[in-house]
Parts: structure tokens; sequence; C-alpha cells
């Protein structure tokens, strides 16, 4: 295989899907060495078959407002691989939803979900549907009128569903009540479900939780134990970011940035639990902006800032795609900052990442970074198939080994001739080779 004629191939056959590109040389570039040691996955023209989804569904969805007005978004469902386990990866309900990104999500979501140690394959779907601004009662209509289309392709076995940016516990239920009344049947078809109606304890925080564990993981393999004296950067302020900041300070970090899609805001004396209290209701229960926080605690606020030229000794991007850029790296890097681990998908552009590890920091890729969510998801499955529910001490006990095993993974395939650990390509391979096997064993499909 050689990563260029790959490419371009892909590049020609789908054009004009640069975040779906990027996924790919990402990986790519990362396994090629490993992958030409295995001549039969040549022979099976294994790269292609798995850079390619499986099927893709394209639907529009017509919903009435508030106002009486009809109105047509599009929507989609990427199913790449259930090489080893159902279609698993979150629903995105956003202005910027499109085919490339949805592809680039589903691509990313197959290694991720192949690193938990769990029988997930990868997916991913979403809307063009913005959610901010409408009433409950629109969502509630959006959703029902997307499940209308989406319902007969998913299922306990199938494809499995659940949050993303834009797609919170709210519309995870709208959802998932319009699938039990048109299939009839009560069962583990969503996750991110209420704690009513079949969730898991600790799925809200599990993203943001298991990024932290993973950070710890690679920090205690250089003598570090704790957090104390390390000034933390976040980006986000949805659940990833506001749970990532609340286990930073339960391990004694000081968190100074936060942000939504507005701009960040710079706290130098830190966001205490009291504060943090603060952003939550404000996030979760009124809807409203970061600015109020700044507002409230006289704070510095950037307008369509990012927090990423602040000072801090570790940062933890958790918004979105492509939101850490080259110059931010160089940046970092040269306030000081030793360690990068990813909360979002793939939040760090390329140059960025070259940046990280020609410095040779700790940075932890998403893949393997916010692991975390998608694991209480399978775990959340594994409950709904049981018909029982773990305590919040046991589920959280299942995440920090599941993310300890994924640290080992990547330190497996990514360690160095140096001794330098290269998370980027230790996820790579690691996922990868799980896949890879299980495709090869099961034929040419």
């Amino acid at each position: 295989m050689k990563v260029a004629e790959v490419l371009d191939n892909l590049k020609r056959r789908f054009p004009n899907e640069p975040e779906y590109h990027q996924a790919v040389h990402e990986v790519l570039e990362s396994i090629e060495d490993v992958y030409n040691e295995h001549p039969e996955f040549d022979k099976q023209n294994l790269i292609e078959r798995l850079c390619i989804p499986d099927r893709i569904f394209t639907f529009r969805v017509t919903w009435v407002d508030d106002q009486g007005r009809v109105n047509t978004n599009m929507a989609y469902r990427v199913q790449h691989n259930n090489a080893i386990g159902p279609y698993k990866g979150g629903m995105r309900f956003h202005a910027s939803v499109n085919p490339s990104i949805l592809k680039f999500l589903a691509f990313e979501q197959t290694f991720k979900n192949a690193l938990t140690t769990l029988p997930m394959g990868g997916g991913k779907g979403g809307s063009d549907f913005n959610p901010k601004g409408k009433s409950n009662a629109e969502i509630m209509r959006f959703c029902q009128a997307f499940m209308l289309e989406l319902w007969r392709h998913i299922g306990p076995e199938t494809d499995v569903p659940a949050g993303d940016i834009g797609v919170g516990g709210r519309e995870v239920a709208y959802m998932y009540g319009m699938y039990r009344k048109l299939s009839r049947e009560n069962t583990g078809t969503f996750t991110g479900k209420g704690i009513e109606f079949g969730g898991s304890l600790i799925r809200p925080e599990a993203t943001g939780y298991g990024n932290i564990y993973f950070l710890m993981n690679m920090l205690k393999a250089k003598g570090i134990n704790d957090l104390k004296g390390q000034v933390v950067a976040i980006s986000g302020s949805g659940n990833v970011a506001t749970y990532t900041a609340e286990k930073v300070l339960e391990l004694g970090g000081k968190v100074v940035t936060l942000s939504d899609s507005s701009g960040y805001i710079y706290d130098p004396e830190g966001i205490d639990s009291e504060k943090l209290q603060y952003i939550f209701e404000l996030k979760n229960i009124y809807r409203g902006r970061i600015k109020e926080y700044a507002d409230k605690y006289g704070c510095k606020y950037v307008e369509g800032g990012r927090p990423w030229n602040e000072v801090c000794t570790i940062a933890l991007p958790s918004a979105t795609q492509n939101e850490l850029n080259g110059d931010d790296a160089e940046t970092l890097v040269k306030n000081g900052c030793f360690a990068v681990s990813e909360g979002a998908n793939m939040p760090s552009t390329p140059e960025a990442v070259e940046v990280f590890l020609k410095n040779k920091i700790l940075y932890a890729p998403g893949k393997a970074a916010n692991a975390g969510g998608v694991s209480v998801s399978g775990l959340e499955m594994t409950q709904n198939s049981m018909k029982i529910s773990w305590t919040r001490e046991e589920v959280d006990e299942k995440l920090k080994g599941i993310m300890y095993a994924i640290h080992e993974s990547c330190v497996k395939y990514g360690t160095e001739s140096d001794g330098y650990v290269n998370y980027v390509k230790g996820a790579n391979i690691a996922g990868f080779m799980k896949v890879a096997k299980a495709m090869m064993a099961q034929g040419v499909l």
C-alpha cells in the first residue's frame, strides 16, 4: 500500500470531502508500514474496503415549527464497519453537518470502538438541523420526524446511535420514544438514554472522565500521580468539557478556560466547583452563553476566540473538530504546555499534531482519549441486554479499566526507539489491527 495512491483514488471517487480525506490520511500514514508487513491484507484489498463505508442512508426530514411553518432538513446515517459488532456512534445536530464530516466521524469511530475492547463497530449520523433557539416542542417534532425514516435501519444488534454535538439526553429521549412506538419494542437501540428507561449511570460524565483517566495514565508513566499545580485550559462548555473540568478539580488541577461557539472565558483565579456548578446550570438548564460567566465573575472574555493563547501546562480540546491549528500548537508549546489530551473528535489539525509530535509532548488523540463515552455506551448496551443495572461505582471502575487497557495498547504499538510514546501511531495501529483481523477472518464481504 502507498498512502498517496490510496488517497488520490479516494479523492477522485469522493471529491469535495476534505474532513473525510483528512481522517483517512491521518490513519493510513500511521499504519502504512504495519499494513505492508501483511501481504494477505493487500491481496484482499483490505484498505479500500476499510476506508469506504458499508452504506450511507440519506433522507429529508420535514417538520413543523411553532409558527406552523413547514421546514426541511437533510439527515444521514453512515454505517461504516461492523466487523467486530453492531454499528455504534452518535448523532450530531448542527448546521455544519454534511456527508464528509459524518464519514470522517464514522471512520474514526470504527477504530475508537475497536480500542475499547468491547464488541462495537463504527457508525455516525445526524442532520443539519440546529437545535439552538428551538423550543422543546420543535425539537420533539423534529426528532420524531427524523425517526420516521431512520427507525427501520437501526436496532440493538444492527446499529445503536447515541448523542453528539447538539444531541443530549433530551434529544435521545425524543428519538428513542419514537423508535419504541414504531418498532413496538423496548431494547437497547439507543445509548445515552435516561436512567428511568434503560440508561447507564455516569454516561453523561463518561467522555470527560475517560479523557482524564487516559491523561492520568500518560502522566503516571512520567511519575506524575495527580494534577496538583497543573494549569489546565479546556475548550467547550457542554457535557464533555464540564465533566472534564469536574474531574480535573477533583484531582487538584486548576481550570482556567472554557468556551462555546461565541468565544471563551479566561479566569486566572480558576474555575472552582461553585463556579463550575453555575456553568452546568447556565448551559444545561438556561441554555445560556459562556459570556454570562464573565459578566457574573468579572473575568476576561474573548469573543470569537479560542483559549489556546492562554498560559497552561495541560490543554484539553473538548469542543469540535479542527479547533486547534498549527499556530495554536506552537503557542501552547512555547507557553510551557507539556500534555494535550483530546476530549473532542479530531480537534487538532494535522499541522497541530505535527507540532506536538515534533516537540515530543504527551499527546493523546481523540480516538484513544475520548473513548470513555462510547465505552460506557457499550456498558449501557450490556446492561440493557442483561436487563440489569450497575452502580455508579461499578461503571466507573469498568471505565477506568477500559481507559487503562486503551493506554496499554497505545504504548504497545506506539513506543519509538528513543522511548517516546507516539500515541497517534499506537492508537491507529491497535485499532486497525483488531478490525483488519476480524475482516480477514470473515472473508470477502
